[in-house]
């Protein structure tokens, strides 16, 4: 059931159960677009691929984040010792010559975060770190282990106009890959917690609410929900969780009829200041608040989101606050943060045809008789210093095949001669030959 729905159902109460039954059941079987396959990529995916990770990677220098990379292998207790934070069961294990358990990389943040508290970087110091690094798992779908993440970390204390800034960033990246129309997603870490907290559940008792918020699975978790002792008023705040979907004031609305207490509303008037912040950029069209928005992973504390693109079925980017990773380093080092999915975001991008045609970055083949081949190395010599991609042959006949590319340039006995799209250019030099190529687009 998509939120929309929900809301809709929402303000009509009296629907029938076995409706939100068939919805649910609906939502569930939402065909996902399948993934390019990495392993499997030819030359031109992956140029396709460099070029959109470039345009990333463009748009986070312009915010003045620097480049970091972490080791792909870590030590299995430094997730051991804090099991909530990554599954470990999810963990790709092995076990080096001298017998210790090592795991690869499950996760980007939180290694950088070990980084960051191990060298002591004061958070007033405005670290900015931008990764594009793999991460491992037994939790991807598609029988895959290895998904290529790209984010950032940004080690600063909380403020509204900081986590505006990091959400900003996220939106100005799906515009600069073309994207059309998105949705973000804006939410609180701290609001499922303190009900949770309200209600004083267990751990085990927790797990199952929790995926059904995730997957919107009304009718379970009223099932749910009718067995736990708590009283009834928390019970119906609970239930409605996964409604609080939609324009920022209309959800802040909606909120305050559940009687929130103090220091959860303290929080929503936090993601309001947020929210204002991002206005100022004037990205706020396609942004909405889910206050069911609940991330896998347990460290993130305040404000989290997700972005999705039409027909991607799941969020290309998700990210939020975790300014109490670092305390389990032994650093008090607020951040925020987000990864992009970059697999699921080219696929995205190449479903709504918004990936470059690669065709005219074919190299420049020259091809010369022995007699010509010094003057014609020096030519591809210039021409690579200039920054073109050049392939040289020597020609083995006058009947020899020659394959079809971009630009070919034949160095024969007499003037050297550029082919292009059929025609013919003769040229006198590397000068004469550039203007060529230039005028001719390339």
């Amino acid at each position: 059931m998509e939120p929309d729905v929900a809301i809709q159902l929402f303000r009509y109460p009296e629907v029938p159960h076995f409706i939100l039954s068939y919805l649910t059941k609906e939502r569930r079987n939402i065909t996902m677009q399948p993934l390019l396959q990495t392993s499997c990529w030819g030359n031109k995916l992956l140029q396709q691929r460099d070029e959109l990770l470039s345009i990333l990677k463009q748009r986070v220098k312009t915010y003045g984040y620097k480049q970091i990379q972490t080791a792909a292998f870590e030590p299995y207790d430094l997730y051991a010792a804090n099991p909530k934070i990554v599954n470990t069961e999810d963990m790709v294990k092995i076990m080096d010559t001298s017998g210790k358990v090592l795991v690869l990389r499950p996760d980007a943040t939180i290694p950088i975060t070990q980084q960051i508290a191990a060298n002591q970087v004061n958070v007033n110091d405005d670290t900015r770190l931008f990764y594009i690094m793999d991460v491992f798992g037994y939790r991807f779908e598609n029988e895959q282990k290895k998904r290529t993440q790209a984010g950032v970390e940004y080690f600063t204390n909380r403020t509204p106009t900081a986590d505006a800034e990091v959400i900003a960033l996220a939106i100005h990246i799906l515009k600069d890959c073309g994207f059309p129309t998105f949705k973000f997603e804006i939410g609180h870490a701290g609001f499922f917690r303190a009900l949770m907290a309200q209600a004083n559940l267990a751990d085990d008792q927790i797990a199952p609410l929790q995926t059904f918020i995730q997957t919107k699975n009304i009718a379970e978790m009223a099932e749910y929900l009718a067995t736990l002792p708590i009283n009834e008023t928390l019970k119906q705040a609970m239930q409605h969780i996964p409604f609080l979907y939609g324009e920022p004031n209309q959800v802040m609305e909606e909120i305050k009829q559940h009687g929130v207490n103090g220091m959860v509303q303290t929080e929503l008037n936090y993601l309001i200041d947020v929210y204002d912040s991002i206005q100022a950029y004037e990205l706020t069209d396609q942004i909405v608040f889910n206050l069911g928005l609940i991330n896998d992973m347990d460290y993130y504390s305040d404000v989290i989101f997700q972005g999705f693109v039409n027909q991607a079925g799941k969020p290309v980017v998700m990210g939020g606050r975790y300014d109490r990773l670092g305390d389990r380093f032994g650093a008090h080092i607020p951040a925020i943060g987000f990864a992009f999915d970059v697999d699921l975001l080219f696929t995205a991008a190449n479903q709504h045809g918004l990936i470059k045609d690669l065709s005219s970055d074919e190299p420049i083949a020259i091809y010369y008789d022995f007699q010509k081949q010094k003057e014609a190395l020096a030519i591809a010599l210039q021409l690579r210093e200039q920054g073109y991609a050049v392939t040289s042959y020597l020609k083995q006949s006058d009947l020899q095949t020659i394959p079809e590319m971009g630009e070919q340039i034949h160095y024969e006995a007499d003037q050297p001669t550029l082919y292009q799209k059929g025609r013919a250019y003769p040229f006198l030099d590397v000068s004469d030959l550039v203007k060529l190529l230039k005028e001719r687009g390339n």
